[in-house]
């Protein structure tokens, strides 16, 4: 069936989306952030994350964000300088996984002020901070953007207060 019975919520009318993985690419294919939801080896997660790099970056500008690829569906979007690329069971909602992809980088731009790649790159604790106060086993657990700043910022305040901590010496 694919994706875990944890993950997914069955019933006749509605079935949450349930991503298998997420992937931040560069445009020059470089792999930024890299999340996954499902159990992969890492020699499986080197094959797609290539697999996906080039068929992504060979996409037309203006063709559509939506691929067929083995037995998962996958939805893209660039944003900036980064491709940002989701796979998905074949029955999840695209649009929704191109909704969810447009709040994470709202919520990016609202903590790193205008979020670009070199944020990711030297920031990317906060990246996947803000990941996994969002999404949780490939579902979309929190849509207010409100919530989750307020999370940050008291594990911002957490981490300044023990590093004060840490930083005072000991008698």
């Amino acid at each position: 069936m694919g994706c875990c019975t944890m993950c997914c919520f069955h019933t006749r009318t509605f079935r949450k989306s349930c991503m298998h993985f997420l992937l931040l690419l560069s445009r020059q294919g470089k792999l930024r952030l890299q999340k996954w939801f499902t159990p992969v080896t890492e020699r499986e997660k080197k094959k797609v994350t290539r697999e996906m790099t080039l068929m992504v970056l060979a996409r037309p500008p203006h063709s559509c964000n939506f691929l067929l690829w083995r037995d998962l569906k996958i939805v893209y979007k660039r944003y900036a300088s980064l491709y940002f690329c989701c796979g998905l069971e074949d029955q999840d909602n695209e649009l929704l996984t191109l909704e969810v992809l447009q709040r994470y980088v709202e919520l990016l731009d609202k903590y790193f002020g205008n979020v670009c790649e070199l944020d990711i790159i030297f920031n990317f604790e906060k990246a996947y901070f803000i990941l996994d106060e969002f999404l949780v086993g490939g579902e979309l657990l929190e849509t207010s953007k409100t919530a989750v700043g307020i999370a940050m910022e008291e594990a911002e305040t957490l981490q300044e207060t023990m590093e004060e901590y840490m930083s005072k010496p000991t008698y």
